[in-house]
């Protein structure tokens, strides 16, 4: 009989294949955010990579993953710096396309002196990443051992893609961010969803706001079909739930400058550790640890930690 690895090629160093999108962000920090209508003086501009696709993605690789990112970039100089880090950070782009009509995504990131962020995002090429797309990445998809997503595409191109890669039973994670519904015929594909508060709330109707209240929001998925279950918590922690157990685990205790990319550097390193065999308490634990040093510094890419920095 073949072996599964055999018949569809999966590779012995296991594959995170990460589907999303990919931006320039441009960053203003100032003492507050400003009210509608309000202009606040005396912020700081920094402009970096981002975009959840591809913080997850480079999250992945720079803690040790062995990644390829599906995406979609404008034909512009946005795209192909873009291309260049991603590259220069281990990451196989054969599946990142040009788009030649739209811009790269790009998005709009004010932070507050307690490091809170609002976000605008002008999504540009990363709308048109379709199904046809997809269908180019079959490949890269079938070879993976864990395919993660999130909510900056297209929803009909992230169905797409559970649907073809629960035929191949492949372990699904997904990052339901930024907040939307997913079909309910969809959830049940889902290996592991990870939400933040606000996330949970919208999927279950529960205001997430304390541990106990985190807790009935991951009850509540669990009756939708949902198997596994990771909450994070932003300053309280992170709250797993497995097999109707559920698991506490603190945040570090740091002082945040700037949460972006806070939720996609733990989902990226999430994948590397259950890449690695690790068991899903041991895995968010890691991933804990890394996106509390990612909230320790300005920007996107720019503060996700590598994995000698957890070691420490």
């Amino acid at each position: 009989m073949i072996k599964y690895q055999e018949k569809y090629n999966i590779m012995k160093n296991p594959k995170i294949v990460v589907v999303g999108s990919c931006n320039t962000d441009m960053v203003v920090k100032a003492n507050k955010l400003p009210a509608p209508g309000e202009t606040v003086l005396g912020g700081t501009f920094l402009m970096n990579p981002g975009g959840k696709g591809a913080n997850q993605a480079v999250a992945a690789a720079r803690l040790g993953g062995n990644v390829a990112l599906i995406s979609k970039i404008g034909n512009d100089l946005f795209g192909r710096q873009s291309i260049e880090l991603f590259r220069a950070e281990g990451i196989d782009t054969d599946y990142v396309f040009t788009d030649n009509k739209n811009p790269s995504g790009v998005a709009l990131i004010s932070v507050d002196s307690s490091g809170e962020n609002c976000i605008i995002v002008a999504s540009g090429a990363n709308s048109s990443l379709d199904i046809s797309d997809i269908n180019k990445a079959q490949k890269i998809l079938i070879e993976a051992s864990i395919i993660l997503i999130q909510f900056e595409i297209p929803m009909q191109t992230v169905e797409y893609v559970i649907k073809f890669a629960s035929k191949y039973n492949k372990k699904i994670i997904l990052n339901p961010a930024p907040a939307q519904i997913l079909s309910e015929q969809f959830l049940t594909s889902i290996s592991l969803i990870v939400p933040n508060r606000i996330e949970a709330e919208l999927l279950t109707g529960i205001k997430v706001y304390d541990w106990e209240s985190a807790k009935k929001a991951a009850d509540k998925m669990e009756e939708k079909g949902l198997k596994n279950i990771i909450i994070t918590l932003g300053s309280l922690g992170v709250l797993v739930k497995t097999k109707s157990n559920h698991y506490i685990i603190p945040a570090h205790e740091v002082k945040a400058v700037d949460t972006t990319a806070a939720g996609d550097t733990f989902c990226g390193a999430l994948c590397v550790a259950l890449s690695e065999g690790q068991d899903i308490i041991s895995a968010a634990k890691f991933a804990n640890k890394a996106s509390s040093i990612t909230v320790t510094r300005m920007g996107a890419q720019s503060s996700i930690p590598n994995k000698k920095e957890l070691l420490l």
